[in-house]
């Protein structure tokens, strides 16, 4: 198993964002203080690193979400809509922008469509034939099964918000100074799992990490390297370790000590 395969993945991500937000309109749940892309991205991280970030829509109506966007560095591409006809032009132009990617950026295998419009499908198709992996996002609601079925994985944006109930909670008794990147640790642990690797190599981790928060260092919590965070998450009960014969490196087993760990 190469360890490095969990960076062998770069992501283009591509929202139709009316047509999420007609989704979020069909479950009233269409509010600033609900909506955020960073769940969505979130997710994403965990599949790899995100390359471009798009997001098409009459800013006109969506101004509101404007700023939410932006803090995640989305380009946000304006599509006008047209008033004899009611429709704005975003799915072509959504296309056509994915298209040009697909053959001028090999280096990306993964596009991520987001939205439930049935009418992306011929585009999943012809991003498949490419050798690209296609998955999706949408509102349980509002997404056609035919767009579901066409992608190598859909993800609805109401199962982002449900939390899994297996990591270990942080003790009570961990040093404030540590409890951020512990629990990062953790987080990035689930992902992976999630994500159903086969070994949970400590580099994989690591990256899986710094892709989540850019900004970790494990010198910023007291560690020369990143095998004593994980020697000491491993004493508090939080992971359980072994040495990989061949490499001399960690290897994350699961949660927990011996006795409760949860193996893979």
């Amino acid at each position: 198993m190469n360890q490095n395969e969990n960076m062998d993945h770069t992501l283009a991500v591509f929202i139709d964002f009316e047509n999420l937000a007609i989704g979020f309109q069909d479950t009233n749940q269409l509010s600033e203080a609900k909506f955020s892309i960073n769940k969505i991205l979130e997710r994403l991280v965990e599949k790899g690193k995100i390359i471009v970030k798009k997001a098409y829509a009459d800013w006109g109506q969506y101004k509101n979400y404007k700023r939410n966007l932006h803090e995640f560095a989305i380009e946000l591409i304006e599509i006008p809509k047209r008033s004899l006809s009611g429709k704005n032009s975003a799915d072509i132009h959504l296309c056509v922008d994915a298209m040009d990617l697909c053959y001028s950026k090999v280096h990306i295998n993964t596009f991520v469509i987001v939205s439930g419009d049935s009418d992306f499908s011929p585009l999943v198709s012809k991003l498949k034939e490419n050798g690209k992996r296609v998955i999706g996002v949408g509102m349980k609601k509002s997404t056609s099964e035919l767009l579901i079925g066409n992608c190598d994985e859909f993800i609805y944006y109401e199962d982002l918000e449900q939390k899994d109930s297996s990591p270990p909670r942080l003790p009570r008794n961990t040093p404030k100074i540590k409890r951020e990147g512990f629990q990062l640790l953790i987080n990035s642990t689930t992902a992976l799992m999630r994500e159903n690797k086969e070994i949970l190599w400590s580099s994989m981790i690591k990256d899986t990490m710094k892709r989540k928060s850019p900004s970790f260092s494990e010198s910023a919590y007291g560690y020369r390297n990143f095998s004593e965070l994980l020697e000491d998450a491993e004493k508090r009960g939080l992971v359980s370790l072994r040495i990989d014969q061949r490499s001399g490196t960690y290897v994350v087993t699961g949660f927990g000590n011996e006795n409760q760990k949860k193996k893979i």
